[in-house]
């Protein structure tokens, strides 16, 4: 744990900020370091959920075969079709970076969607604010915003107590942190 470094320059997330501003979704082609498969008995109210209420686009689709969606760079989903797992199974996990203001967005938008449970907002003892929603699908996807560092919280204690500290002021982003 002596090599944390800040590295927000190679990713979509922005800096933890109470006024955070989202990127905007990407719309570009790469090869995807990981993704999510999602099985729907119903892709067209699957796509209706995931960009009505969760904010994806559809990136592309293969019709009858596999809709794309995706929000920031590398939150990538594809649903296909296929029987969703049973009722009672243990439900797949995904969990999906956003800022602070996209939590209640989130929230607000499940209302009025039969089968969907909506768990939260809570706050983290590692310092993020979450919402954790069960699709109709049965997916809990979990959407996380980190909040701003403030050394004198009890989530900054926690991250320290397993050596991760914020950088010093002046440090060059690459040095290590912690023990």
């Amino acid at each position: 744990m002596s090599t944390h470094f800040d590295s927000f320059d190679i990713s979509p997330v922005p800096a933890p900020a109470w006024d955070a501003a989202a990127p905007e979704n990407f719309r570009g082609i790469y090869g995807m370091p990981s993704f999510v498969t999602v099985t729907t008995s119903d892709m067209a109210a699957s796509v209706t959920f995931w960009t009505g209420v969760l904010g994806f686009f559809s990136l592309f689709e293969i019709p009858g075969r596999l809709v794309h969606l995706r929000r920031w760079a590398f939150q990538d989903v594809l649903l296909v079709p296929g029987t969703p797992p049973q009722e009672g199974a243990s439900s797949p996990a995904v969990n999906f970076a956003c800022v602070q203001a996209q939590i209640e967005q989130v929230s607000a938008a499940c209302e009025g969607f039969d089968g969907v449970v909506v768990s939260g907002p809570r706050d983290t003892p590692w310092n993020s604010r979450e919402v954790e929603v069960l699709t109709p699908e049965g997916i809990r996807v979990v959407f996380t915003a980190a909040k701003p560092y403030d050394p004198a919280t009890q989530e900054a204690a926690n991250l320290r107590a397993v050596g991760i500290t914020a950088p010093a002021h002046g440090v060059e982003d690459n040095e290590a942190h912690g023990r």
